[in-house]
């Protein structure tokens, strides 16, 4: 294992921000590493508190009376200058349960009402986003959507479009769209399992 020396935080800003890590490798050689992160100050990165505690979470959601529509967003994302394809997801607040965050995101990104199901922990239980370059780690929230669908929640700053999308519309978008790479493994899933949340049994 690698030996951390020193970090030092790089920005200040609201959503995320750039620490720097002086490091020597289990290979003794010198390591500097940047790491992008949620927290707030050094005290609060995974690094320091070795505690996986979610930034995010992510709702897989089935509409529907029939269950077989799964709930999207294609959304400008400036990262990539493009739309991209993902599941409805945001920040879980502080003092906020990732299935509460969850319910209060599907509603400000869709207008519409999630009733989460109960799943294993190995299901739900937060998991790293891109380690590579990041300590966030987001949980997943599985549910059935209801309502009807609005914008009139979204924030100014986002740029959103509600899909509702049956298996066709899904296996057009894993062929032809820009897709995030959590949302594509779902759905996988989805057009291929007969019960949309059947896989979830199976652990």
């Amino acid at each position: 294992m690698g030996e951390i020396h020193h970090i030092e935080k790089l920005t200040d800003n609201k959503f995320v921000n750039l620490y720097h890590v002086d490091a020597t490798s289990v290979h003794k050689t010198p390591v500097s590493y940047y790491v992008a992160s949620r927290a707030k100050n050094i005290k609060d990165l995974k690094l320091t508190t070795r505690q996986n505690t979610p930034d995010g979470v992510v709702i897989y959601s089935i509409y529907g009376e029939k269950k077989d529509r799964v709930v999207l967003v294609r959304q400008y994302r400036y990262a990539i200058g493009d739309y991209i394809y993902e599941f409805p997801a945001g920040l879980v607040e502080p003092g906020e349960s990732y299935h509460e965050g969850a319910v209060r995101e599907l509603f400000e990104e869709t207008g519409l009402t999630l009733t989460p199901i109960p799943v294993a922990e190995g299901y739900q239980k937060p998991y790293f986003t891109t380690v590579g370059m990041t300590d966030e780690s987001c949980a997943t929230v599985f549910g059935y959507a209801s309502g009807e669908i609005s914008t009139a929640a979204q924030e100014a700053s986002e740029e959103i479009e509600i899909v509702l999308a049956d298996r066709e519309e899904v296996k057009r978008i894993l062929r032809e769209e820009k897709v995030a790479i959590m949302c594509a493994y779902m759905l996988m899933h989805f057009i291929s399992d007969e019960e949309p949340f059947g896989f979830l049994g199976k652990l």
